[in-house]
């Protein structure tokens, strides 16, 4: 049964926004309506011609509205095999129903607004989700609709075959409505168990497509959307460029979560998702220049974010109008929008993905992680410092600014995780080194200046390259993301030339570090938050 005629339909709906137009191309087809109190005034005043249901049911509302539809006659007209129940259903006088139109009882909207637990119990919808499941149940021969997004598709294609729905369409809208259903029960079984003091979570993630592949080519990957969440990673736009892949998406967020936070112009260059290069500049070409010069080599193949429109002057940077040997090879671009100009440009590289997504959107309240046969769930790490507080008996006079910017940075490393960052000489905010990912803390230190020292000497390129790695590093802030447990990372800090350092604090040995900073002539800040990203 390829199509099916649309004689009768039943609308019940809480939202009635667009319903007297849907019902209207149903009443001019001839369609037959019933409907229900609130739903069945609206029609009315729309001169809509409308049966009460109750003379379907035989059955008067009650209790307040919380009897309506259900009753056997309802149910059986929607589910009966219209084939081999047919005798049956005119032996017991049942007449089919042949499309549902039902949204249900706002109870999200009851519990956004702080609802007690009488109102919330009023705001369950009964007989609207059995008349739903019912309907999608018998989809060969009942057309369901929950969507308002819906509606003008529906009447389109009604119109267009004289009163019929297709298979197609009758199948697409049964899936919605079981996704509906189970959204809703959802949502009242997680409240109910928070009413209770009980810690229950249920996400549910739909329009599953599968990608080229996983982390690696023998894994299977895909990517989902979860369902009633704002500003999803699976609504970025690709505007340019090869298919997005399964490491794309997680390095993505990653630069997209590296420059959120930050201000002015800033930039990010991700790789296997540490910021091997962050900055924030005044101007956005400098923003770029500066976060590249933090690990140009690892920039190979990386993600490139910004926090603003991008420009012309800025992606001109990647020379991908110039010789082969010149051009700077990144896998993706993202940014919240692009000029005419600079998209243009960029898109001189046929496979290079261009991304439009606004940083500011990536706002989440949980951050969660699946374990086997478990889940981990967590508040978003969105608290920077508690405190800035000198805890050694050198003080210098505090550059507030740098050291946000620096926690920012370390906040999008992996643990152990040390970020040194200064001002250049353009006076942009820059991750000069960092060190991530070692179980031991002076290790990620020295991999961090080895790091600064790298980058201290290409840019240099002069004599006395021991001298200038001296200055510069006098003008560093070295974060840690957890408090030191012995001296050796100090150590290592002073050696160079670091004289401030910016760490938690919280060990049993804090007064052995700081001791140790007292002797060396080292500054040290206690911010009282620690920031671990495993």
């Amino acid at each position: 049964m390829e199509t099916i005629e649309i004689k009768r339909v039943l609308i019940s709906v809480s939202d009635k926004t667009g319903i007297e137009e849907f019902a209207q191309a149903l009443n001019d087809r001839g369609c037959e309506i019933i409907s229900t109190g609130g739903t069945k005034k609206v029609l009315e005043n729309a001169d809509i011609m409308v049966t009460d249901i109750a003379q379907v049911t035989g059955n008067p509302e009650a209790f307040g509205g919380r009897m309506k539809t259900l009753s056997f006659q309802i149910e059986s007209a929607l589910l009966f095999d219209r084939e081999q129940d047919a005798a049956e259903a005119a032996e017991l006088g049942i007449k089919p129903i042949d499309m549902v139109i039902c949204n249900l009882y706002p109870f999200a909207k009851a519990k956004q607004s702080g609802a007690e637990l009488a109102e919330l119990i009023e705001n369950i919808d009964i007989g609207g989700p059995t008349m739903i499941r019912a309907a999608a149940k018998n989809f060969k021969y009942v057309t369901v609709v929950t969507d308002l997004d819906d509606y003008q598709d529906i009447i389109q294609e009604f119109k267009n075959n004289s009163g019929r729905i297709s298979y197609n369409t009758r199948k697409n809208l049964m899936n919605k409505a079981f996704n509906h259903t189970a959204d809703y029960d959802s949502m009242i079984a997680t409240t109910m168990d928070e009413q209770s003091g009980i810690l229950s979570w249920r996400a549910a993630y739909s329009k599953g497509k599968e990608l080229r592949y996983g982390e690696n080519p023998h894994q299977k990957g895909y990517l989902y959307k979860q369902q009633g969440v704002n500003g999803s990673l699976y609504d970025l736009q690709k505007l340019n460029g090869k298919e997005i892949s399964f490491n794309n998406m997680v390095d993505i967020q990653a630069a997209i979560d590296s420059v959120k936070k930050l201000g002015k112009h800033a930039c990010a260059v991700v790789k296997h998702t540490n910021p091997c290069g962050l900055a924030q500049a005044e101007e956005q070409a400098k923003a770029l220049e500066a976060a590249w010069a933090g690990d140009p080599v690892s920039a190979f193949g990386s993600i490139v974010a910004f926090n603003s429109e991008l420009q012309r002057q800025t992606v001109e940077f990647f020379h991908l109008d110039g010789k082969k040997s010149e051009k700077k090879f990144v896998e993706v671009v993202i940014a919240p929008a692009f000029t005419d100009e600079a998209l243009e440009y960029l898109q001189l590289h046929k496979n290079l993905r261009i991304v439009k997504y606004d940083p500011a959107d990536a706002i989440s309240k949980y951050d969660m992680k699946f374990l086997h046969g478990a889940l981990l769930k967590q508040d978003v790490d969105d608290k920077l410092y508690e405190k800035l507080v000198w805890v050694t008996k050198r003080k210098f006079q505090l550059d507030e600014e740098l050291v946000k910017f620096g926690l920012i940075g370390m906040c999008q490393i992996k643990s152990n995780s040390i970020a040194i960052v200064r001002r250049d000489s353009h006076g942009s905010l820059q991750l000069l080194g960092m060190g991530a990912g070692q179980p031991n803390r002076v290790v990620s230190t020295r991999l961090a200046i080895q790091k600064c020292k790298e980058n201290l000497a290409r840019e240099h390129n002069g004599e006395n390259l021991e001298a200038y790695f001296k200055e510069q590093f006098s003008k560093c802030i070295l974060v840690s993301d957890a408090f030191f447990p012995f001296p050796d990372s100090i150590e290592e800090a002073h050696q160079v030339g670091i004289e401030i350092i910016v760490q938690p604090g919280g060990s049993i040995r804090d007064k052995k570090v700081i001791k140790c900073c007292d002797e060396l002539e080292v500054g040290m800040l206690f911010t009282g938050i620690r920031h671990f990203r495993h």
